[in-house]
């Protein structure tokens, strides 16, 4: 089935979804490819260990984090990014309130679904 996003998204006319434990976000592009997607946390905010069959790549805009990936721990600041290539455990804990956007490829077809998002939890 063919999934296309709207071709222009103005973030400053939609209202943030919020996944729980902090944490929201807002859809800002995707097709059957690709998906982009701005992720808010709060202070504390968790993104717990999983992983997922689609390739990842995330952009901090700002506030930082602590992220790990196979293992490996790395604290990531405005500007910084990361690479998750598919089926490898990662996490993230925000350690300062802060946006990220992530892209995944494909598109992730559980964040259209409107389902939960297993891995936001309660944050401390």
């Amino acid at each position: 089935m063919e999934r296309n996003s709207e071709k222009y998204i103005l973030t400053e006319q939609m209202e943030w979804e919020q996944l729980g434990g902090g944490v929201s976000r807002k859809m800002l592009g995707y097709d059957n490819q690709i998906m982009m997607v701005l992720v808010k946390f709060e202070k504390g905010a968790l993104g717990s260990p999983h992983s997922h069959f689609h390739t990842q790549a995330t952009y901090c805009i700002e506030g930082k984090f602590e992220f790990e990936i196979d293992g490996v721990k790395q604290i990531l600041s405005a500007g910084d990014g990361v690479y998750i290539e598919p089926n490898l455990v990662h996490s993230a804990v925000c350690l300062e309130e802060g946006k990220l956007i992530d892209t995944f490829s494909p598109v992730r077809e559980d964040f259209l679904t409107g389902g939960g998002v297993s891995y936001f939890g309660d944050k401390d």
